[in-house]
């Protein structure tokens, strides 16, 4: 990663926020859903687009939440155009259920940002039967990507447009990796439940997920991107299920821990910064190329998670 004050090839680093990034760039006529809006750097990658003329679909667990948001974004930003839908990305029913309901309303898309999250809570399984992080943190984005591609394949033709897919993932595919890359056998083993490296591996689904997507969408000769990134460690509550480590974060934590203005930085300037225009494929980190490991790139083990993933949501 860049040292923190020095400026990578992109002209931005480690101190760099996301209307920084951004600074303007009019994004009037696009469309984003972010996902996971109602906290954290989804809200703030909600209001630094909203502040760019980019009209955002918020989808969040709690709807009370998320108008909350809305309303702190039009106060504002009052010309901003903001919408609330309810997800659930623990559950495919309600990503189907989101997915109705966002193509009843006849909106385009030409940004899709994977941004929702838990990170290493207790063992706990899904409403349909997988680990909660591997359901929420991947296969529920995976689901939600899958569904909306046709849309977004035909905002990009009839608007002459490039469609990106924004998928944020972790510096936890490094620190706690496995040999395998992903635990096809294992995800859904109690007794073999580590929360931290389950967590890295979903971290590394997101970005095979971004590298499959690439290849597949260059085969079709679609005008779609499909990046991965690491946010920053940042001081959010999403590692409210750990009481030291977050005690850690509120107090010194805040010396070397990025806020959630730079923690955004990163996926705005992916979903609109010019810089990045056909970039696919990529994995970024305070705004500027980043090296992820090695098994990221395993071309062979993307194809088999693509398909293990297909078989699970479908």
């Amino acid at each position: 990663m860049w040292p923190f004050n020095r400026k990578g090839m992109s002209g931005f680093n480690w101190y760099s926020t996301a209307e920084e990034v951004t600074q303007g760039i009019d994004g009037t006529g696009l469309t984003a859903i972010v996902t996971g809006a109602s906290s954290g750097i989804g809200t703030e990658t909600a209001r630094v687009l909203a502040l760019r003329r980019v009209h955002v679909i918020m989808a969040v667990r709690n709807l009370s939440a998320g108008n909350l948001v809305k309303e702190s974004i039009l106060k504002e930003t009052p010309s901003a155009k903001i919408d609330v839908l309810q997800l659930e990305l623990g559950s495919f029913a309600s990503v189907r259920k989101f997915v109705k309901e966002f193509d009843e309303l006849n909106y385009p898309l030409n940004i899709l940002i994977n941004n929702a999250g838990i990170m290493a809570p207790p063992f706990m399984l899904s409403d349909d039967g997988y680990e909660m992080q591997f359901a929420v943190n991947y296969l529920g984005h995976f689901l939600l990507t899958d569904l909306l591609l046709e849309n977004m394949k035909k905002t990009c033709l009839d608007s002459k447009t490039e469609g990106k897919i924004v998928n944020v993932s972790s510096l936890a595919h490094q620190l706690f990796p496995t040999r395998e890359g992903i635990n096809f056998d294992k995800i859904n083993d109690k007794s073999s439940y580590s929360s931290m490296y389950a967590y890295g591996q979903t971290k590394l689904a997101n970005i095979l997920h971004a590298n499959e997507l690439t290849r597949r969408l260059k085969e079709e000769g679609v005008n779609i991107t499909a990046n991965s990134l690491h946010p920053g460690t940042i001081r959010t509550n999403l590692v409210r299920d750990h009481n030291f480590i977050n005690f850690w974060v509120k107090t010194a934590g805040r010396l070397v821990m990025k806020d959630t203005h730079q923690g955004a930085a990163t996926t705005c300037y992916i979903a609109l910064n010019p810089q990045v225009k056909g970039v696919s494929g990529k994995y970024f980190s305070d705004s500027n190329l980043y090296e992820p490991i090695p098994k990221s790139g395993d071309v062979e083990l993307a194809k088999q998670l693509w398909e293990f993933s297909m078989k699970a949501v479908h």
